[in-house]
């Protein structure tokens, strides 16, 4: 199949870039759905090319409704996203077809200045917009922005945004446009429970799934490593030394202060290493992302910000120098590697207290995910057995005792 019998635009196929020759499972499903006006909810593996799934399908829209010179000065289309480095990816991916067939296309997102922000949007009104919730939510309460002609409303990386933490903004946002309009989730993993969520967006949207839900594609080798707690700065070294000398890798950890801890000793280690995590600034991230992309940097040390969508192209290695405490977050860290047909390895460093996580990923993904010895480094430290070493305080009966000594004194 080619693109061609997508039904796309013989200006939209003009546009698009010589490195896409044929399109994609996802994009043959979804497309089509999408032109028909339907609410789509796509789950598909990472890297199968669900950016331009929802992309192309939006930008057809757009170009058809060009002729309507009152659409060309209204916002008509918003993609929304759960961190600016994934809106600033889509951004870029989408920029190019979006100009080529004379189309405003916007990105909002927290980390950048709001005036500055909306200099620009008073500047070059968009048609689509690309934004996080929370900055969207802000321009939108403070009646900075218009959503009240959007007609297309994309979730990427859906999962995220239907959680807790981003559900409120996004119900807000919602009731903030039309109660017509055609919404489409996109996500690599939709757990059981999000299910009410997303009746509630789209009740009669058509599921298209791609492979299993919270499958890997085949082309990444997956390798645990059994390895004192202690031990795993150390192992992690000697791997990139050793087994994927001058290779670039994404290093995944758990902790914000343990990312430029590790990224420290990495570079006392003869090893170029930048640390990237949500207390960094929009600069400090935006430069640590462009100089891993651009060679400069060889290993980035990074928490689960980047474990959603962000596309590094030829990423050979993605190490879990920590098991993530959720399961669908290491579908999302190791998709990260064998993107657009590419080959890739992921690798865990797993310690003893890590097994409930390691016994979520297995049953959540069905890899057998196999602990192996690492050379160099023999396991010293003994399973958790599940009993305390000092019985539970009393913290009441300590304060009654040292209050009846006193008193007795």
């Amino acid at each position: 199949m080619s693109f061609r019998d997508l039904s796309l635009s013989p200006a939209v196929l003009a546009a698009l870039p010589s490195q896409y020759h044929a399109p994609t499972p996802i994009q043959q499903q979804a497309i089509p759905a999408m032109l028909r006006g339907q609410d789509v909810l796509a789950l598909a593996q990472t890297g199968s090319g669900k950016t331009l799934a929802f992309g192309l399908g939006l930008l057809q829209q757009l170009a058809l409704s060009s002729e309507d010179a009152i659409s060309l000065a209204k916002l008509t289309a918003v993609v929304i996203v759960p961190t600016r480095e994934l809106a600033a990816q889509i951004n870029d991916v989408l920029a190019p077809l979006s100009k080529a067939l004379n189309i405003a296309q916007a990105m909002v997102c927290g980390g950048i200045g709001l005036n500055e922000q909306v200099a620009m949007l008073e500047q070059a009104p968009p048609r689509l917009l690309i934004a996080t919730p929370g900055r969207l939510l802000d321009l939108i309460t403070q009646r900075l922005i218009s959503v009240n002609q959007v007609k297309h409303l994309v979730l990427d990386e859906a999962d995220r945004l239907l959680e807790m933490g981003f559900w409120p903004d996004l119900q807000r946002i919602v009731q903030a446009m039309p109660a017509q309009q055609q919404r489409l989730l996109f996500s690599a993993t939709l757990a059981g429970e999000l299910a009410e969520k997303v009746s509630l967006l789209m009740p009669n949207a058509q599921r298209i799934e791609v492979g299993e839900q919270n499958q890997l594609v085949d082309a990444i080798e997956q390798r645990c490593y059994l390895v004192n707690k202690g031990s795993k700065a150390q192992a992690l070294i000697a791997l990139l030394k050793e087994t994927f000398p001058q290779q670039p890798a994404l290093v995944f950890i758990n902790a914000r202060d343990s990312a430029d801890a590790l990224a420290k000793k990495l570079n006392k280690a003869g090893i170029v290493a930048r640390a990237l995590h949500g207390e960094k600034d929009h600069a400090e991230r935006e430069q640590a992302l462009l100089a891993f992309k651009k060679g400069e940097v060889r290993v980035l040390v990074a928490t689960d910000l980047l474990a959603r969508g962000i596309d590094i192209s030829a990423l050979p290695v993605v190490i879990n120098l920590d098991l993530p405490p959720s399961a669908p977050v290491y579908v999302h860290r190791v998709g990260r590697t064998a993107r657009a047909g590419m080959n890739g390895v992921a690798i865990s460093l797993v310690c003893h207290g890590e097994m409930p996580a390691l016994a979520a990923i297995r049953e959540l993904t069905g890899a057998k995910l196999a602990l192996e010895h690492l050379e160099g480094f023999a396991v010293t430290d003994k399973p958790a057995s599940g009993e305390r070493k000092r019985p539970v305080r009393d913290k009441k009966a300590n304060r009654r005792r040292m209050n009846n000594r006193r008193s007795n004194k």
